[in-house]
Formats: structure tokens, C-alpha cells, sequence
């Protein structure tokens, strides 16, 4: 079997490699304010295909949070791959997504449990992670629920800069 060769698409994720302090804020609830936050991630890469970015961040109630992000490009299926996974849920979130015309911005669909209140447990619902490479020292990562209607929600918003 050939190995690979890296396209396009890898060499935009491999500009994300580095060590990264982010800080941003997030909603928790329509009773709660927004949540601020800061860490620090470490993106690596995995044979310039893949690259795993390990996050560390406070939570909302003051214990350490672990996160891990892949993505890679599939050029089989055109699109890009990965998987999100915290320490503050049991949920492993999955991804497929695009990069804009302009090569700025990666849109990763993915589906999760609801935060709705008033939604039944085990309800899903459609998320969208944005990265925009604003560019080679700083990106913009946007977290938002697509609703019913097509509109979207933003929840969360952190800019990443390279140290």
C-alpha cells in the first residue's frame, strides 16, 4: 500500500501546529452569565494528515477541564474529519466539514446531546465548530447549535494565539 501524500487541505491544518493560549467565553444557561475562560493547547501533528490539538482549561465550577480535538482530511469522501472529546462529558462528538472558498474558514458539522432545558433526554441536536484563521499567530474557534429553522446560536467564542 502507497502512503499517503498530503493535499492542500492537510497542509492548512498542519498551520495550526504549535503551542497555542486561548481565552474566550462561554453561555451556560439563560439563569447563569457567560462563562469567561482561558488555557492553553498544544496541537501536534500525526504524519502531516492528521492533527490532535490537547487543550486545558478551567470549567464552571473551578475543577481543571481536559479536551482533545482531531482532524484530518478524507480526500476519498472531499471533506474534513475529526472528533472532539472532554473531559466534561461522556460524549465523543464527530465531525465532517468544509474550508471556505477563501481557505480562512473550516465549518465542522457534528451531533450532540441538547442543552435545551425542556428537551427529552437522549434528544440530539446539530452543532457547528468554525475555526477562522484570522492568521499564522492568531484563529478564532466559534461554537454554535444550528436550530430548527436553520438559524444558529453561538455559544461559545476563543481566540487562540500562538506563543
Amino acid at each position: 500500500m502507497e502512503q499517503p501524500k498530503p493535499q492542500t487541505q492537510h497542509e492548512w491544518l498542519t498551520k495550526l501546529v504549535g503551542t497555542w493560549t486561548f481565552s474566550g467565553k462561554g453561555d451556560c444557561g439563560p439563569d447563569h452569565p457567560p462563562h469567561e475562560f482561558a488555557g492553553k493547547e498544544i496541537v501536534r501533528s500525526l504524519g502531516g494528515l492528521w492533527i490532535v490539538c490537547e487543550s486545558t482549561l478551567p470549567t464552571p465550577d473551578g475543577s481543571e477541564g481536559e479536551t482533545i480535538m482531531t482532524l484530518g482530511y478524507d480526500p476519498t469522501a472531499g471533506k474534513f474529519v475529526g472528533s472532539w472529546a472532554g473531559s466534561m462529558m461522556a460524549f465523543m462528538f464527530r465531525y465532517e466539514g468544509q474550508l471556505d472558498a477563501a481557505g480562512k474558514v473550516l465549518t465542522l458539522d457534528a451531533q450532540g446531546p441538547t442543552f435545551a432545558p425542556d428537551a427529552a433526554p437522549g434528544t440530539m441536536a446539530h452543532y457547528q465548530d468554525i475555526i477562522e484563521q484570522v492568521s499564522d499567530s492568531h484563529r478564532i474557534m466559534r461554537s454554535r447549535m444550528v436550530n430548527d429553522d436553520g438559524s444558529h446560536t453561538q455559544f461559545m467564542e476563543a481566540h487562540y494565539h500562538r506563543e
